[in-house]
């Protein structure tokens, strides 16, 4: 009889091209994803006189830099001239090499993470890489998916392989109903601060249980998306009906020749019974509520009904001092209720959120009432934004006051110029509330796209539970 096998070990044993005697392994890499960061890759290929290996298992996208407003003018309209100069690289770079480019302008633009997915270029069973941390989000579609660093992206583009240590794997099982209120932002946030933001170091994470088969596909690619930020290497999700659906007739999906074949083979991508997993961690999703950061990193998390926490509370010394640090840094004292702290802006966006089932989400607190203070939507790519407007979901916003942009990363980290101020407090659907990361002396709460809708409205971080949904 054969071992039973998990997901992963499934996948990576489909990728071993060869292993070396120091255990390193030789992967082939199917899908290569690219953004403005892959210019020093480019310029290695150019010293080295070599093509790219697979010019039609790569794409690019122009995410980071983009602005988002204003982009009819063009390449013109990034001000900063090094940002420009990246963009324009990836531009010449693709055309030069024969790679789909879904450019500035392109209809087809977007975040690298979302453009994947509703292309149809991720799918279950690939391995799929990019230069940024967060490509985890396509192992929503089982799928083996991790962030790679620069000197490896310009290893794939010249030979579609990578050389990786096989990571352990963890199984976090979800199991129960969600609460009203609560949906896939929440439960990452209560993840990640359950087990610490290096708790998944090393590991490569399969969610599994009755929660995660009864969300959406836009949730498993929120979870799978933050799981970088609880230390995984990579997180994924066994593939579906769900997943399958998703998937049928997007652009680059099997066609309706290949289609019944190709589910067939996708439907072995499951861990099999009695698979054995390094590790195992259970959560109970019926008991989480709306959740919110309210520290620099994001297992600095609590339910939105809970009170800012009091270092004192800790016995381990470091952890007092990175939490006093981290309150300083806020501006918050210990004790005090997180529906009474003030925000003086609103995010709505990012590879994390920035999905049509996020907006219609946001649309549904915010009808017909008006935001308080300055709100920005960003959708995640020009389809979605598309997709809103044709639903009317951007008069929604507009006529309560909130301004409606073009796609692109934007405030997620500001890289494009939208910022906030030192000082200010950000209720963010984005994935990371460091020091600085939406603007220096910026302070990032980070919720889910009701919650930040629900800021909006009211000016504070509110308990969205309490408030009517059209």
């Amino acid at each position: 009889m054969t071992t039973p096998k998990t997901l992963f070990e499934k996948l990576w044993n489909a990728h071993v091209i060869t292993t070396r005697d120091d255990g390193a392994s030789l992967l082939y890499i199917d899908c290569h994803l690219l953004h403005e960061g892959s210019s020093h890759a480019f310029e290695d290929l150019a010293v080295a006189h070599r093509p790219v290996a697979r010019p039609k298992q790569t794409f690019s996208c122009a995410d980071h830099f983009v602005p988002t407003t204003g982009r009819a003018a063009g390449l013109s309209t990034i001000t900063d001239v090094d940002r420009r100069k990246k963009v324009e690289a990836l531009h010449e770079n693709s055309k030069a090499h024969g790679i789909r480019l879904f450019g500035m302008n392109d209809p087809d633009q977007g975040i690298v993470h979302v453009v994947g997915p509703e292309q149809g270029l991720t799918l279950p069973g690939m391995t799929v890489v990019c230069g940024d941390s967060h490509t985890s989000t396509h192992g929503a579609f089982g799928a083996i998916a991790f962030g790679i660093g620069a000197s490896e992206v310009g290893h794939v583009l010249a030979t579609q392989t990578l050389w990786q240590r096989r990571p352990n794997t963890m199984r976090i099982t979800i199991d129960g109903d969600l609460p009203f209120g609560v949906g896939g932002k929440d439960v990452v946030l209560a993840l990640i601060r359950h087990i610490g933001a290096t708790g998944g170091v090393g590991h490569a994470i399969e969610f599994a249980g009755s929660t995660i088969r009864s969300l959406s596909m836009e949730a498993r690619m929120t979870i799978c998306n933050m799981t970088i930020e609880g230390g995984g290497r990579m997180g994924m999700v066994a593939p579906d009906d769900k997943t399958f659906e998703y998937v049928r007739g997007r652009p680059y999906a099997p066609g309706p020749d290949q289609w019944d074949a190709a589910v067939a083979q996708w439907r072995k991508l499951y861990s099999d019974e009695g698979a054995k997993f390094d590790r195992e961690v259970a959560l109970d999703a019926s008991s989480l509520a709306p959740s919110v950061t309210w520290g620099t990193s994001p297992e600095d998390t609590v339910g939105i009904d809970e009170k800012v926490p009091d270092p004192a509370s800790s016995d381990d010394p470091s952890v007092r001092a990175r939490m006093q640090r981290a309150l300083d840094y806020m501006g918050l004292e210990p004790g005090t209720a997180l529906t009474d702290v003030k925000v003086d802006r609103v995010f709505i966006g990012s590879c994390t959120n920035g999905r049509i089932e996020d907006l219609r989400a946001a649309a549904s607190i915010v009808k017909g009432k008006k935001a308080r203070i300055p709100a920005m939507i960003v959708p995640g790519s020009e389809l979605v934004r598309v997709a809103a407007e044709a639903e009317g979901i951007d008069r929604v916003f507009v006529e309560a006051g909130f301004e409606w942009r073009d796609s692109g990363c934007s405030m997620c980290l500001g890289l494009n110029g939208d910022t906030i101020s030192a000082g200010e407090r950000c209720a963010s659907t984005s994935n990371r509330n460091f020091e600085g990361r939406q603007g220096k002396g910026g302070r990032t709460h980070l919720v889910s796209p009701i919650m930040a809708a629900a800021a909006a409205v009211t000016g504070r971080l509110t308990d969205v539970r309490g408030m009517e949904r059209s």
